[in-house]
């Protein structure tokens, strides 16, 4: 029997079937049979797949993020505290500054930016320290534009100016209301306490149309009705602080008056009971005010610390304040009108 020969395992020939002759060689290679001590070509390695990554978590709270709600809940808790403990003060008043700020006015601030949208113009005109009245049209039904005129003073007044305002005496007799009233700084409108606080330094805010104003119909809105007796001028004059005018609108479309029943209004000791599109026909949901813009801008002051002290007695010179006054704030409510694209835009 004839010896076996043996085929390399690299030979082409190995690749060959029984008379291929050759055929199955690689091509490329030109049939030439490579020499002795030629390098043989190494085949590049490719890379084994890599799996994807997974996204890495998020990251811990940094310790400043910490270090920053910490001090926020350590805030609330000492105010809790000193609330509980009494431990906190009043003016004569009854004002609460603290209370005022933290609570009360954050419980306004919605409502002022996300569904009124005040806008707020002439800020730069009320002072910066010192007394000063401010002046302005009422209107709505119920009074809510004295609350929005209290956010935006302590909101957009580069001091951050808290608002005293002077309130009718139906205020101080209702439950609940006359607390809320006083610890945010509201006081009766007399003359002896707006003389006060004016004399104190205090911004006092003031709306002379009273509920002739915030209770006249719809047909009338935007028409100042009659400003008293002009107490408001002579106190300015006697305290030798300025008049700072205000105008408001949007307040006049939250709650449209298309009717006063003056039978329930006489039995519940209100000045005037109104009907309303939605109220009183939907309930307690007729109680929500429409969603208008609204615009406040604060006018031009009127010094009035070059009268001499007698002044203040002088009745014609408090009618001619007086009206001038209401004209600047009449005529500023003209000019916001026609620039009003819409009443709820």
């Amino acid at each position: 029997m004839a010896d076996a020969k043996v085929i390399p395992f690299d030979d082409d020939r190995s690749r060959g079937g029984a008379g291929s002759g050759g055929a199955g060689r690689r091509r490329g290679s030109g049939g030439r049979r490579k020499e002795a001590g030629e390098a043989v070509p190494v085949r590049e390695v490719q890379p084994l797949p890599v799996p994807a990554e997974e996204p890495e978590p998020d990251p811990a709270p940094r310790p400043a993020d910490l270090g920053g709600l910490e001090r926020r809940l350590a805030g609330g808790l000492a105010f809790l505290r000193r609330r509980l403990t009494g431990d906190y003060e009043v003016d004569d008043f009854g004002y609460d500054a603290e209370l005022t700020d933290q609570v009360l006015m954050s419980l306004l601030r919605p409502v002022y930016e996300k569904y009124f949208r005040v806008e707020v113009k002439g800020v730069e005109n009320i002072p910066a320290e010192g007394g000063a009245l401010i002046v302005a049209n009422h209107s709505g039904t119920l009074p809510l534009d004295g609350l929005m005129m209290q956010v935006a003073v302590h909101d957009h007044h580069p001091a951050g100016r808290h608002l005293r305002l002077l309130a009718a005496d139906l205020v101080f007799v209702l439950p609940v209301v006359n607390e809320l009233a006083r610890k945010l700084g509201h006081t009766l409108a007399c003359a002896e306490d707006a003389e006060r606080l004016l004399g104190e330094g205090e911004l006092v805010g003031v709306m002379p149309e009273g509920f002739k104003g915030i209770g006249k119909p719809f047909s009338e809105r935007y028409k100042l009705q009659r400003f008293g007796r002009g107490g408001f001028v002579s106190t300015a004059l006697r305290q030798g602080t300025p008049i700072v005018p205000c105008s408001i609108v949007g307040a006049e479309e939250i709650y449209p008056m298309i009717g006063n029943s003056r039978t329930l209004a006489r039995l519940l000791g209100f000045p005037y009971f109104p009907l309303t599109p939605t109220f009183p026909w939907l309930g307690p949901l007729g109680a929500v005010p429409l969603p208008t813009k609204w615009t406040i801008q604060f006018g031009e002051p009127i010094p009035t610390d070059g009268y001499p002290p007698e002044a203040a007695e002088d009745p014609m010179l408090m009618f001619n304040l007086t009206d001038q006054v209401r004209e600047q704030i009449q005529h500023t409510l003209y000019k916001l009108l026609v620039q009003r694209r819409s009443v709820f835009f």
